[in-house]
């Protein structure tokens, strides 16, 4: 069975709010297969990515990675870090999902919004 990760943007983010709710809709999701994510993690941009600081379900909960079985929340401040990462992977892989996750991180930039992955 295939399984994704998805990101989406969050519009106003909740302080102390438990983001539990699978609602990819909700936030304008695009999706990552998980066979290409978990290569990715496998990789140097494994050991990158377990240095973007995050926060696992809400914004008091701090984090590094993204959470795999969990939802995390990116803050504005690790988007640069974040697209850098995805920049690098798809250099190597060529992904057209990477190229739009790639440009869901820009919006978020642009935005200054955070923005929320949904693991497997």
């Amino acid at each position: 069975m295939a399984y994704i990760h998805e990101f989406g943007i969050v519009e106003c983010i909740e302080k102390n709010k438990e983001y539990v709710s699978y609602e990819p809709e909700k936030y304008d999701c695009i999706g990552v297969d998980g066979d290409l994510f978990d290569e990715l993690m496998t990789k140097d941009f494994g050991e990158k990515m377990h240095q973007l600081e995050t926060f696992a379900h809400n914004t008091n909960r701090s984090y590094k990675n993204l959470a795999y079985f969990g939802i995390t929340l990116i803050p504005p401040s690790s988007h640069r870090q974040f697209l850098n990462i995805v920049y690098e992977a798809n250099d190597e892989y060529k992904s057209k999902e990477l190229e739009e996750l790639m440009k869901k991180i820009a919006e978020a930039i642009k935005e200054s919004k955070w923005m929320i992955h949904f693991g497997v």
